[in-house]
């Protein structure tokens, strides 16, 4: 056998592993992971033999779906880092992992689970999606566009929720349009308050009663002992007093102060 016939057959044994990998992760995104090694090899246009040669368990070829997954997410990110502001190829990135992720099936999701099963295939190719994740990360933050709170971790988790949110939309447009959104929380100016979440219309009622003036809803301190506090002071308690006058006489109602307030942005 020539040297040249030895590189002709690696050649082809590298374009049939690929050809597999690519045919595993169409046929485990689109059937599950009940799809069989024999129809996987039938959608490669390979014997059974070749698959079982490259791939001897199911489980292995999972681990290498996910790898190649994996490794075509960290070179999105490079593309990225090379070719955008740090911000925008942060973001950018994210919607790839995403949408790529999205249109992975359960793989992704299998694999992370079964912790017995072996990973050497799997390490290096984790150990790259972290360190450019990080990375843009990282860059973004320095550049001021993603809040300074956030770390890796974080980032995967929220991803992960993003890809379980467009799969769950039948609408594509509508799902990648919640991804947007979810994914602007990320960004350096805060779209919630860091504080608990406050309801200005539910004033009187329940314990916000007791932090608010009931007139005009300003911030009240509360007492330690006695009855809660209404009102800031005695002009909010003459105007809610007359209000109440008026109710009663039938005359026209008076809005507390803090219903004609225009609504905080």
């Amino acid at each position: 056998m020539t040297a040249a016939t030895v590189g002709g057959d690696r050649a082809d044994a590298r374009r049939n592993r690929a050809k597999v990998l690519s045919a595993a992760g169409k046929a485990f995104a689109a059937g599950g992971l009940e799809v069989s090694l024999g129809e996987i090899a039938r959608r490669a246009g390979v014997g059974a033999g070749t698959v079982y040669r490259h791939f001897p368990t199911k489980q292995a070829l999972l681990e290498a779906v996910f790898a190649r997954h994996l490794d075509g997410l960290a070179a999105s990110g490079e593309r990225r880092s090379a070719g955008s502001g740090p911000t925008e190829a942060f973001f950018g990135f994210l919607m790839d992992v995403v949408e790529m992720s999205h249109r992975g099936g359960p793989v992704c999701e299998v694999v992370a689970a079964e912790a017995g099963w072996p990973r050497p295939a799997l390490t290096a190719s984790l150990l790259r999606f972290h360190q450019v994740l990080t990375a843009l990360l990282h860059a973004a933050q320095r550049a001021g566009g993603v809040r300074p709170d956030i770390g890796p971790e974080d980032v995967v988790a929220l991803t992960v929720g993003c890809a379980a949110t467009l799969a769950a939309r039948r609408d594509r447009a509508d799902g990648l349009r919640l991804v947007r959104l979810t994914l602007d929380g990320l960004r350096t100016a805060a779209v919630t308050e860091p504080t608990s979440f406050r309801d200005n219309a539910a004033r009187g009622r329940g314990r916000d009663a007791a932090a608010r003036c009931e007139e005009c809803g300003d911030a009240l301190a509360p007492r330690p002992t006695g009855r809660p506090v209404r009102f800031c002071g005695a002009a909010c308690r003459q105007r809610a007093h007359r209000r109440r006058l008026a109710g009663r006489a039938g005359g026209d109602a008076i809005l507390p102060m803090a219903e004609v307030r225009p609504p905080v942005p």
